[in-house]
């Protein structure tokens, strides 16, 4: 996460969609294709204005099909690319995410959830997608997915998610919600940090280009664009490290394997979070998204009651956040986990992480949850 630095204030009102376009563009995007969607039609609007003012070609698209296309070829082009969707659009993306997983290819789609299933409630918050966009994967491979609280998480966490990308070569998930998304807030835009997103890795000009060579399986490959100076071979089908068709052999079997490992290696590292623990604290409260909110509200009226709770708001959801946890749970006795959907779906990846310790959770749908509900499930 970017550290802020002393500067000029320069407050502002503004809404999540609005500092995920301004951190796009912060963090270099500079190709959008978007396809309208509530609640996250604010991102295609946005960047629809304000992305060829700066450099950029913003796309709109027929369907979300063709709008994660559209960024993915981009990306395979040199471009760094971001779509936005909310639940319905991304499970028609999902055949295309496999396709920038399996090629390698970097590009940010942020998620702004809302109820569902299937077309849903299109104006009602929800907290129902995260394990939609986490295991939509056949084999199960890793997808990065950051998840704001407020707006400027908003802004912070969209130039993250560039960064992971890039670094990476994958796609990467901004998993946020209809509340965070629409929400006006007050924002110092003047104390954001300067965004800095490293290049990928360029091929090297002065040897033959294999596009998905790698020394070790956590290794990135070497990116060379469609239409440079090399021929790039970019396919969704297994293949070797030339990209060539192949079936069960060691070298194709050895890049699947790969795609996991360069992200499993540096799992630790992608961990965001904030953490607050009182002294004398026993329960810890966990949660992400708008419900982050209500936790800290109950949290600071359960530390004016004299009972004293631990906060941890995950900015990161996946990969788990094996040592955020590790750091947080020394003392705590009970954790509660909070999110707004039916069964408590996160609470499900956390539970084997957790053991030793009682786990309580918060749940519902069709409202956001209340502090006064995650009071009562502490306090129970």
């Amino acid at each position: 996460m970017p550290v802020t630095s002393p500067k000029a204030s320069r407050v502002v009102l503004t809404a999540g969609n609005a500092m995920i376009a301004r951190g796009a563009l912060a963090a270099g995007c500079n190709f959008f294709s978007g396809y309208p969607i509530t609640p996250a039609s604010e991102i295609y609007a946005e960047l629809m204005r304000a992305l060829p003012d700066h450099g950029g070609v913003a796309v709109g698209a027929p369907d979300e099909i063709s709008a994660l296309s559209y960024a993915v070829g981009a990306s395979l082009a040199g471009a760094r690319s971001m779509t936005a969707t909310s639940g319905p659009g991304w499970a028609l993306m999902i055949e295309t995410v496999q396709y920038a997983l399996m090629t390698e290819t970097p590009v940010v789609i942020v998620v702004s959830q809302r109820l569902g299933p299937a077309t849903g409630g299109a104006t009602q918050g929800a907290q129902g997608d995260v394990l939609l966009v986490a295991h939509a994967t056949s084999g199960g491979y890793p997808i990065p997915v950051l998840s704001p609280v407020d707006a400027r998480d908003c802004f912070e966490l969209t130039v993250e998610a560039f960064r992971q990308a890039e670094l990476l070569r994958t796609p990467v998930v901004l998993l946020t919600d209809k509340e965070t998304s629409k929400t006006l807030e007050t924002v110092d835009v003047g104390t954001l940090e300067a965004a800095t997103v490293m290049p990928r890795r360029p091929a090297a000009t002065d040897a033959a280009f294999v596009p998905y060579e790698i020394e070790t399986l956590e290794d990135v490959p070497a990116f060379a664009p469609v239409g440079g100076r090399h021929k790039v071979t970019a396919t969704g089908s297994a293949h070797d490290a030339d990209g060539r068709l192949k079936k069960n052999d060691p070298s194709t079997l050895r890049q699947l394997r790969h795609l996991a490992a360069k992200v499993e290696a540096r799992a630790e590292d992608l961990e965001c979070a904030r953490r607050d623990h009182p002294p004398g604290a026993r329960t810890l409260l966990v949660s992400y998204g708008i419900t982050a909110r209500a936790c800290r509200q109950a949290a600071t009226e359960l530390q004016a009651d004299g009972h004293p709770v631990a906060l941890l708001e995950l900015l990161s959801l996946f990969p788990l956040p094996r040592r955020t946890l590790r750091e947080a749970l020394p003392g705590i006795e009970r954790v509660v986990v909070a999110e707004e959907n039916a069964d408590g779906l996160y609470a499900r990846e956390l539970k084997p992480l957790l053991d030793g310790v009682e786990v309580r959770q918060v749940n519902g749908i069709g409202a956001m949850l209340t502090p006064a509900q995650i009071r009562e499930v502490v306090s129970a």
